[in-house]
């Protein structure tokens, strides 16, 4: 084997290791973030300061006395959280439908800071047409991202390309405690009526066995722009794949051509 083909062998292979290291940072531990979510499950969140879209100031005790579904988004997300939000949409309007109008509150939280602004929320809900006059959008207190998402047993990391976070509804009670975690951007509608129902009738009823579920949650990884504050898709990925193939095929095609002249020869 002479110099060239054994640089051009290097670059395939480094361009592989590349791929292959990338790959595994970016592979979230999916287990581990439904299990931090699921020892939430029975604890009293603190009484959090925010402000709404509005501008006026609230406090999570503010909901106390009904049930209260809460997630948390990126106002500047293009892809999972605008699906997310848009599905939740339908399944709150099927369970007033069933529960009635008043029988519980939503919030969406955004943790994004200081991008997530009452401003930048309320563009968000527009944006998705977002309507339900019992659907607040928050800005956290300054400060109180990190502590906050804890209680909730939200997991978002920062990864060398940006964020990733798990996708989860949190039921609270009307006392403000953590009775169900619900995943992924789409989910069974009466997996979010049925605990609001045994909350609003009296009848709590075990959750179901929680490893069942860390196949259909689904974490989310884009590109990050903390500049802008926004998400971009990425496509780096794509292409070092692209590169490497090109490359092993460079290699591969190199090969044979001189293993043609030497049998020639």
């Amino acid at each position: 084997m002479n110099r060239r083909q054994s640089s051009l062998i290097a670059a395939a292979w480094l361009v592989t290791a590349s791929i292959a290291a990338q790959a595994e940072v970016e592979t979230p531990d999916t287990a581990k973030a439904i299990e931090l979510s699921q020892r939430v499950i029975g604890t009293r969140v603190a009484d959090y300061a925010f402000t709404d879209s509005r501008g006026q100031a609230r406090r999570l005790g503010d909901y106390r006395g009904k049930p209260l579904l809460v997630n948390f988004v990126y106002t500047g997300c293009s892809q999972v959280c605008p699906i997310t939000v848009r599905f939740l949409d339908k399944a709150i309007c099927e369970a007033r439908r069933a529960l009635g109008r008043d029988s519980f509150a939503i919030a969406t939280i955004g943790f994004n800071q200081p991008f997530d602004t009452p401003q930048a929320l309320r563009t968000f809900a527009a944006q998705h047409a977002i309507s339900d006059s019992k659907w607040d959008f928050l800005s956290p207190a300054p400060g109180t991202v990190e502590a906050l998402t804890r209680e909730f047993g939200f997991t978002w990391y920062a990864t060398p390309k940006g964020f990733d976070h798990v996708t989860q509804v949190t039921v609270l009670d009307a006392e403000g405690r953590i009775y169900r975690q619900i995943y992924g951007d789409r989910f069974d509608v009466p997996m979010l009526i049925g605990p609001l129902k045994q909350l609003i009738t009296g009848t709590p009823a075990p959750a179901g066995d929680w490893r069942a579920l860390v196949e259909k949650v689904r974490l989310f990884c884009t590109v990050y722009d903390r500049s802008s504050g926004r998400y971009r898709l990425n496509y780096s990925l794509f292409v070092e794949i692209f590169t490497g193939l090109t490359v092993i095929g460079a290699v591969v095609f190199s090969l044979l051509g001189e293993w043609r002249k030497q049998r020639k020869a």
